[in-house]
Formats: structure tokens, sequence, C-alpha cells
């Protein structure tokens, strides 16, 4: 069987603050990081596909942008954000700006302070509204006819990430920053086409990094475990388009050996146990050993509160 090398000098532990960003591939890792207790920011703009739409998020959230009515719009009898995903959206617009904002000002902090970043980057392709020329990072189910469609090219790619990092060198000098391409396949927009278009992404990731030596910047192989090591539909959803959880799992088992230190690792295998425990769902709740075994779980729960202050419980 095929294998990738994966090793970071550099490690994460469970007092470390970390911002996920990028395609629905990250919510998967996120998701997984979050469940095991990690201090992690998610998303702050929703699920977002290209680098661009990336970097100029991670901006903003420097920046603090305060966003306004003017930035919204109205459509399907909800108010949107061309920025943000409709996780965001609402039917009063007030809400939705209020989300918005507090979502960027908890970003801001968070990012401060973070100690890794990790961008997942999905796609090359990019959405520009035909109107104005403004590109947008969700469609919102608006009909095709209002946007133009384009590709980035590599350059484009790597000039949008260097004007992030230096926004971000300024603003939290220490930060570390993974990259990953997403395996999710983007077959709507051609196989060929997204073939290129990952492609683009892995081409621009490489060149950034090797542009950028003083930086700590590394890229985690996520789409080639799944499409070279793993390489197999069984390990993809029905729509064959996802990778299943099982193909998941093994990818963030091989990011934990890569980046968790021996304490965190330690840590997470103790957290996990108990979260399986605490899964258990008893045909009768009702019964003395269930009744005995939820109090055993309280005590475990409250040893590991104990035993680790630090985690955000």
């Amino acid at each position: 069987m095929l294998d990738i090398d994966i090793s970071s000098e550099h490690k994460i532990n469970y007092r470390d603050k970390i911002m996920l960003m990028g395609s629905c591939f990250t919510d998967e890792i996120g998701d997984r990081l979050s469940r095991l207790k990690f201090n992690i920011l998610q998303n702050p703009n929703g699920i977002v596909y290209d680098p661009l739409s990336i970097s100029n998020s991670i901006i903003s959230y420097i920046d603090n942008k305060e966003y306004s009515e003017e930035d919204l719009f109205h459509h399907n009898e909800l108010w949107h954000s061309w920025q943000h995903h409709s996780k965001f959206s609402g039917t009063d617009k007030q809400m939705v700006l209020d989300r918005i904002n507090e979502s960027q000002k908890q970003a801001h902090l968070f990012l401060k302070e973070a100690n890794w970043l990790i961008l997942t980057l999905g796609t090359s392709f990019f959405y520009s509204l035909c109107e104005t020329g403004s590109r947008v990072s969700n469609c919102h189910k608006v009909p095709g006819n209002s946007f133009n469609k384009s590709m980035l090219t590599t350059a484009e790619i790597v000039n949008g990430m260097n004007a992030m990092i230096e926004h971000l060198h300024s603003f939290n000098p220490d930060l570390k920053i993974v990259f990953t391409v997403s395996p999710v396949r983007h077959i709507r927009d051609g196989i060929v086409e997204n073939n290129q278009s990952k492609g683009r992404l892995l081409d621009a990731v490489h060149t950034f990094i090797a542009n950028n030596k003083k930086l700590f910047a590394q890229y985690f192989p996520a789409y080639e475990l799944v499409i070279d090591i793993l390489r197999d539909y069984r390990f993809y959803d029905r729509d064959l388009v996802h990778p299943n959880d099982l193909a998941t799992d093994y990818v963030f088992e091989r990011f934990s050996d890569a980046y968790l230190d021996s304490e965190s690792v330690k840590i997470k295998d103790e957290i996990n146990k108990w979260l399986i425990a605490e899964a258990h769902r008893p045909f009768n709740a009702d019964t003395l050993s269930h009744i005995s075994f939820r109090k055993v779980q309280q005590e475990k729960h409250e040893e590991l509160r104990k035993k680790y202050p630090f985690i955000l419980w």
C-alpha cells in the first residue's frame, strides 16, 4: 500500500487556540476537534470554498470589519450576505447583521490570540456578479445567469494569499499555518475541470510555502490521503463526491499523528473513551445498573475537569 510521510516539527496541544476555515471538509475536521474539546473557532463566515474568499475573510477579521445594511441583499424572502454562508440568512435584516457582526468580532479577538490557522481550499472556481463585477463567496441559490464563473490562475491564488499574509503577519506574527486541499470532488464543474481546479490549488499552496520560508506554513495532504492512499469509492458517500466518515476519520487520525503532541494524544484518548461511554443509550434507563453507570460517568467527567482545568468543557 502507498503511504505518505507526514510530520511536523511544531505540535498542537490542548492549550492552543485553533482557527479553521475553508470548504465543508473543514467542518468535518473541526467537528472532530470540537468534540474532543480542543479550543477552536470554525468558519466564522460559514463554509467558504475558494482561496480568495478565504483570504478576504481573514483580512476582514484582522480589520474587524463591521457590515452594514448596504452589504445585504433580499432574495426568496430572506436577507443574505454575499460573503457569508446561508446559515447567517434570515427574514429580519437587523438580526442578520447582528449575527454577522458578532461573528466578525469573535473572529477578530480569536485570531489575534490564535496559535494555529488551518485553511482548507476547496476549488479554484469563483463567481462574480454580472451587474457589478464584485466577487461573491456564496451564491445563495440566486439564478446562475446573475454571475460570471471563472477559474483563478495559480498566480492569482498566490498573490491573494500573499496579501492576506502581509496583514496577518503584523496582526499575529507567531501564528502557524497549515494548508490543506479538500478531497471533496466538485464534479458539477466537470470531472476534467475539477482536476484542473484542484491542480491549481496544489500548485499555488506549494509555491506560496516555498516563497515564504520565514513563516511556519506547512501542507497537510488530506487530498492525497483520500485520492491516492484510500483511492476507492467505498470511502465516499452515496453521492460519490464527499468522503464518508471512515475516510474522514482516517484523515483525522493521520492529522493527529502528525500534529498533536504526546500529552494531547493522551488527553484526546481519555476524552474519547469518556465520550464513547457517554453516548451509550440503554433500553431501560431506570435499572439500577444504568443508574450506577451514569454515576460513574459523572464522576469520570468531574475527574477529567479537575485533571485538565485548561480545557474548555
